[in-house]
């Protein structure tokens, strides 16, 4: 049994998105993990949007408990729209401020060409759930997934956190309503065969 962290991060409240999240989280339910959920636009995140805040921020009790969700968690899962070709700033902060040095990675003294660092979240897995308005393959193979790179390498692995997996579903904005559905499904599936 695992214990998975579901994080919402589509700020607007209905969302496909949501609903995704919730079939994801029937699914590990029904399979017999343990889950808890995190909604990004419930948290206290606007004054660090223009804040010139220091390597070490004290943070506010709820973005304490979002770390110690985390914390708590074996496997991550990220819930979230492609907007511009990566996801939304409501995430970016988030990894920004929750993500800080001494709690996600942490900085050794090193000397040379590279700095050295500890993953301090190397015993976690992720999954990234993605919503999107262009068709997949597309996004993929011509515009490069950059939102994936984004999140897999530059933030994920770089504090420990592997193997990384992803879910992709578009293109919404053409989608019926019986696709809509299909794909309902598929993350429920998703949820109920995570290991």
């Amino acid at each position: 049994m695992k214990k998975i962290l579901v994080i919402q991060a589509n700020p607007k409240a209905d969302s496909f998105c949501r609903s995704l999240a919730e079939k994801y989280v029937e699914g590990v339910t029904k399979a017999g993990h343990e889950v808890k959920t995190l909604v990004l636009t419930d948290l206290d995140l606007e004054q660090f949007v223009k804040h010139d805040y220091k390597e070490h921020l004290v943070l506010p009790k709820d973005l304490l408990h979002a770390q110690e969700l985390i914390s708590w968690s074996d496997h991550l899962v990220f819930v979230y729209p492609v907007w511009w070709g990566t996801p939304p700033a409501l995430l970016k902060v988030f990894v920004e401020v929750v993500f800080q040095s001494g709690f996600a990675y942490k900085y050794q003294e090193s000397t040379g060409m590279a700095p050295k660092w500890d993953k301090m979240l190397a015993d976690k897995s992720a999954r990234v759930i993605v919503t999107m308005d262009s068709p997949t393959w597309y996004h993929t193979w011509f515009v490069g997934d950059p939102g994936f790179k984004m999140m897999k390498n530059s933030i994920l692995n770089f504090c420990g956190v592997s193997p990384v997996q992803k879910s992709y579903f578009g293109s919404v904005k053409m989608s019926s309503e019986k696709q809509r559905k299909e794909w309902l499904e598929k993350s429920y599936a998703i949820g109920l065969h995570e290991k």
